[in-house]
């Protein structure tokens, strides 16, 4: 690894490999007046049309999403990543996902704003014609017409491209007559654009059609009843022969199928925004729950067991929404070298993205399985009232369980991980060789139980997160050579290798989130950020420690294994320090500022 290679961007994976400096990455402390501004924007739009009307969006009221989302669109909010030529406002994709996140504290709002400016503007606007473009991203940009996507099928889930939906060419050549079956779509019950995944006759992949909601063969099921998000329409789609221009053929044929996965890969990375906001939200409430209610003669905030989950809840959010706005950052800077490469700035953002693709399914495991975290202590915090439709943590712990199904389940999304990585690494992008040989040579060597000679405010942490990447080189050199072609089929082992690869780059996020923010303010300001990072390490380095264990015992056998599981220790080890004193701090900046305030 090197550290001294400022000029050459880190590439999509190569976090596990390579160092990054603190003042390269993005942090959320550094939103310019603009779009704070924006953020104000989407808050005061939550505080004043969504929350008061949360209980009439979950009844589905006719016609209420549909005004939401036209409020939505007159203050620009459907519009802020589209290019100015097709009406929308320009902004950068950090700037896109800090209105995601805001608005992730809307509950089914947000599931309904995230549909329409993802899955049901992008695939246009990315892979569009310019006819195309102009018909459509203008109006879906300003909230004229709202935008669906339809892709998952009865029998085609996690394997889209096995869908069974159909498309053929009229006798007269005008038009495609699209057959079957979608379900599941999100916007369906008032969407007026559809993204539409079929296969032509009998080819092997997917291609992709826009279909309007008045064309001649399209019609729609009754809304799903559901365990949360019910304010969103989610119903089946059917097409019986339905009309559809040949000019509404989705770019090239058989392309869908690339479509959807880089699509999924922009929508992942949004949850994971989105799920950070609502993570923050339910924050709050809790802080300001435990500061209100009495027990024994006092708020239950004065008491340690309530302060402990206080302070884990704020600790994985800030973990996981630093991880969130690094990646931003990657794949804003991907872009941007691409276009000076001469690209076209819509192939740019799309490589940009894709680059990217290994972070983007860790963040939305990650932020998701955070927002469930911390859903299910708010609902612990609030007692009885937590179980209570008249408190806010019903809806928010029912909502949040479906952020680990959508855009892939979180099983599909660490296999994908894992299984990109060593596709990288096996095409050359990625040399994972020759950092995992190195760590091989050295677990033979004679271990340095020395201080670190860098004595600075991070020297321990980043030592921790070398060794870290040591032990997933070790885990996973050890498993690729011992399995070879069948770690594929062992879906455990990449289960482990993912939570290891997972921690880490939330971990390293986290600790160059908080080096930078202490450059920028001060160790006596950040305190509490560095309890943070300090609770969070401690803590990843016993998630790895446990996922890499499990791993070595399945397929490690004997003095190799037990060679590898002293190298584990050793990589995983960590200095013990007051983590119940960092927490009370953490919880008492939490309870003194009565909201979440990092």
């Amino acid at each position: 690894m090197n550290a001294t290679e400022p000029m050459k961007a880190i590439k999509g994976g190569e976090f596990l490999i390579r160092e990054t400096a603190a003042d390269s990455i993005f942090i959320p402390e550094e939103w310019n007046e603009e779009q704070l501004m924006i953020a104000e924007t989407c808050t005061n739009f939550l505080a004043q049309q969504v929350t008061p009307n949360l209980q009439r969006i979950d009844e589905q009221e006719e016609g209420l999403m549909r005004y939401l989302m036209d409020e939505a669109g007159a203050l620009g909010l459907l519009g802020i990543s589209v290019p100015e030529e097709y009406g929308g406002f320009g902004k950068d994709f950090k700037t896109s996902m800090l209105v995601t996140e805001k608005l992730g504290a809307g509950h089914s709002f947000s599931v309904a704003f995230s549909a329409h400016t993802g899955i049901g503007t992008m695939p246009i606007l990315y892979y569009g014609t310019e006819a195309q473009k102009q018909k459509y991203v203008p109006k879906l940009a300003s909230g004229e017409w709202k935008g669906a996507y339809c892709l998952t099928e009865p029998s085609a889930g996690s394997d889209a491209n096995s869908g069974k939906t159909k498309a053929k060419l009229s006798a007269d050549g005008k038009h495609y007559l699209i057959t079957g079956q979608k379900m599941w779509i999100t916007n369906a019950g008032f969407a007026d654009v559809f993204t539409v995944f079929a296969k032509i006759d009998d080819d092997e992949n997917l291609s992709a059609f826009i279909v309007e909601k008045d064309f001649e063969g399209l019609s729609l099921n009754t809304e799903e009843h559901k365990m949360g998000i019910k304010g969103s329409s989610t119903r089946q789609v059917f097409f019986n022969d339905c009309k559809v221009p040949v000019e509404n053929l989705l770019s090239e044929r058989q392309n869908g199928f690339k479509i959807a996965v880089n699509i999924l890969n922009l929508g992942r990375i949004k949850l994971g925004g989105g799920t950070v906001g609502a993570s923050k939200d339910v924050i709050t409430a809790s802080v300001r729950y435990a500061n209100e209610r009495e027990q024994f003669g006092r708020s239950i905030s004065k008491y340690g067991a309530i302060k402990y989950k206080l302070a884990q809840q704020a600790i994985r959010t800030y973990a996981s929404e630093s991880a969130v706005y690094r990646a931003c950052q990657n794949m804003e800077e991907a872009t941007e070298m691409l276009m000076a490469s001469g690209l076209d700035e819509t192939k740019a953002k799309l490589k940009g993205t894709e680059q990217y693709a290994i972070e983007a399914a860790i963040l939305k495991v990650h932020a998701s399985e955070v927002l469930d975290y911390v859903t299910d202590e708010g609902v612990q915090i609030y007692g009885g009232m937590g179980y209570s439709a008249e408190a806010p943590m019903d809806r928010a712990y029912r909502d949040s369980r479906i952020n680990r199904i959508f855009e892939g389940t979180n099983e599909i999304n660490r296999l994908l991980t894992v299984d990109m990585m060593l596709k990288r690494a096996m095409k050359g992008e990625l040399d994972l060789m020759g950092p995992a040989q190195k760590v091989a040579g050295e677990l033979v060597s004679i271990p340095d139980f020395g201080a670190a000679e860098d004595d600075g405010l991070f020297a321990k942490e980043k030592k921790y997160i070398a060794n870290f990447k040591k032990a997933i080189l070790m885990v996973a050199g050890g498993a690729v050579q011992k399995l070879m072609t069948q770690l594929g089929k062992e879906q455990e082992v990449l289960m482990n290798l993912a939570d290891m690869l997972i921690e880490l780059y939330v971990s390293e996020s986290l600790q160059l989130r908080v080096e930078k923010l202490v450059g920028l303010r001060g160790e006596e300001a950040c305190k509490e950020q560095l309890d943070i990072m300090r609770i969070y390490i401690n803590d990843a380095a016993e998630h790895l420690a446990k996922a890499g264990r499990e791993a070595l015992n399945s397929f490690a056998e004997g003095d190799e294994r037990r060679m590898m599981l002293m190298g584990l220790k050793r990589f995983t080890k960590t200095e013990d320090f007051n983590t119940t004193q960092a927490r009370r701090n953490v919880a008492a900046k939490l309870i003194a500022e009565n909201k979440y305030c990092f």
